[in-house]
């Protein structure tokens, strides 16, 4: 009886493996329960955060568009109250919301004529500038919502791809102990269906990571903006509180 040479079962097994379907599709399809319920999860969370990344890069250009337009109408040197009465009461912009805030309590103020004791006059500068606080904070708070799932997602998609990878492969080997091959036919498909999760972890976290820190620096600049802007108002209507006594 002749013995099968080294070099024919190589090559027998290396067209068996080139005959396997190692597709995308295949790899989700053949794939054992957890592996897909992995991989379901991680393509349902890097489609999320995608949606996130292009809405608050949306919104963030057009919140500059929005500040700039405002910044050259506030500091036109036309009026206050005539700007106010433009961009109406509860305004979507931050920074007009912020200009709104306070304006508004100096209007119910002043138009029941009580500014001409100094102390009310000091306790109007301290509520204005809580109000406008408050708005700044509720404003900056309203911006970075859903930005904690992108960090979520990029700190723990690499390891839920571990997870389904492992799992993947102690079904693989499970299947060759069942076999009782090592046939590189029989080992290829399931550890490339279990390295597949650990890759889609990569896809969704990767993009995440990138687009927290690029969208945070943005956010950390416009508050930065935001919170120039309530202290030049808040000067200026301390300088008018000042005149007016």
């Amino acid at each position: 009886m002749s013995v099968p040479s080294p070099t024919l079962e190589t090559a027998t097994a290396g067209q068996s493996v080139a005959t396997t379907d190692l597709s995308v599709w295949s790899l989700f399809v053949h794939a054992d329960w957890i592996v897909q319920f992995v991989m379901i999860l991680l393509l349902m969370a890097s489609m999320w955060c995608w949606t996130i990344i292009f809405a608050k890069l949306m919104r963030l250009r057009s919140l500059q568009s929005s500040a700039e337009k405002f910044e050259e109408a506030f500091w036109s040197g036309g009026s206050l109250d005539g700007l106010y009465d433009r961009i109406g009461s509860r305004p979507a912009d931050p920074l007009a919301a912020i200009f709104a805030a306070a304006m508004r309590e100096w209007r119910r103020t002043t138009t029941r004529g009580k500014t001409a004791s100094r102390e009310f006059r000091e306790t109007l500068h301290h509520r204005i500038e809580r109000v406008m606080n408050v708005t700044l904070n509720r404003e900056i708070e309203q911006l970075e919502r859903h930005l904690n799932f992108l960090a979520s997602v990029g700190s723990t998609a690499p390891f839920i791809g571990l997870f389904g990878t492992v799992w993947g492969i102690m079904h693989s080997f499970q299947g060759i102990a069942q076999m009782q091959s090592t046939n590189l036919a029989v080992v290829a498909p399931g550890i490339a269906e279990a390295l597949f999760a650990t890759a889609i972890g990569l896809v969704a976290a990767i993009p995440a990571v990138l687009a927290y820190n690029k969208i945070s620096t943005e956010l950390g600049r416009y508050a930065n903006r935001l919170e120039s802007f309530a202290s030049e108002f808040n000067a200026i209507i301390s300088r008018q509180l000042e005149e007016a006594e």
